[in-house]
């Protein structure tokens, strides 16, 4: 029985891994990264900062998809000024054959006429539905600014004007799944794809805090400084002593856990690599 158990968390990770996404920053390298490393198979996502605004976010998604890339931009609510620009975006991303977007709050401040989510989503209705494919964020642990009875309501509220959700970074794999199961329990059926992130060097990863603005840097930084610790930590977390702990869990079909989402700090070429390296192991071991 354990062999059998053994055998299908490492079926199940492998299956994950074999559906993995991977987010990128909006930086002037980033497209030549991603051309180098990542399949044109793979889905990239392309993050949106008030920094940059969401010009920077939706050319990168425009020139991927162009290269044959499925390339999902984030709209990330607070940043879209009123529903005028709101369509403008729509009809453009259209045009170019994109489906898929991820719809984030956003950290913009002040924000335009959506301070949330959910009121965009609903705009999005309300001119016709544009995009097949629409991702929302679940929170497995607490976000730094939102209080836990509100993103949990606010999950289900948004869940019927989306296809997906994708899970928010943790590092503890009990945690996780007891969110997945409270989140089934509670009759949130969309699909999930787990967040995780690649294998990331600190150095690098300050320096790429710096390149994408001051101000959003301290958010970038106050919302992932446990992800600093845990990734620096002599021993800490990997992502696969994490996969493979929480594969026994989320490998029923009622779990619905589609794939990854790799949040690569645009470490593309490491994370690619990690990635590999890990399918030709589990494969091995078959």
């Amino acid at each position: 029985m354990r062999n059998k158990s053994k055998v299908n968390a490492a079926a199940t990770v492998a299956r994950l891994l074999e559906h993995a996404r991977y987010e990128v920053l909006p930086t002037a390298s980033i497209e030549d990264t991603v051309l180098e490393h990542v399949p044109s198979t793979s889905a990239v996502t392309v993050t949106a900062s008030p920094s940059k605004g969401l010009e920077a976010t939706l050319d990168l998604t425009e020139r991927l998809t162009k290269h044959g890339y499925t390339a999902v931009p984030h709209l990330a609510a607070r940043m879209v000024r009123d529903r005028a620009e709101l369509e403008e975006i729509a009809a453009r991303l259209t045009s170019q054959g994109i489906e898929s977007v991820f719809v984030p709050g956003g950290d913009a401040d002040p924000p335009g006429a959506y301070p949330d989510a959910l009121s965009l989503l609903e705009e999005l209705k309300v001119i016709g539905t544009p995009f097949t494919h629409v991702g929302i964020t679940g929170y497995p642990e607490s976000h730094p600014t939102i209080s836990d009875d509100l993103t949990i309501q606010s999950m289900w509220d948004k869940r019927k004007y989306a296809t997906h959700v994708v899970s928010n970074l943790t590092f503890d794999p009990d945690l996780l799944t007891d969110w997945v199961a409270r989140m089934r329990g509670r009759g949130i059926t969309l699909p999930l794809l787990l967040g995780i992130p690649g294998p990331v060097d600190r150095t690098k990863l300050l320096g790429m805090a710096t390149k994408i603005g001051v101000g959003e840097s301290t958010r970038f930084l106050m919302k992932n400084k446990g992800t600093f610790a845990r990734l620096a930590a002599p021993g800490g977390y990997t992502g696969e002593r994490f996969l493979e702990k929480v594969a026994p869990a989320l490998s029923g079909p009622e779990m619905l856990v589609e794939g990854l989402h790799v949040f690569t700090f645009n470490q593309v070429a490491a994370t690619i690599a990690w990635r590999d390296q890990l399918l030709d192991e589990l494969s091995a071991r078959a």
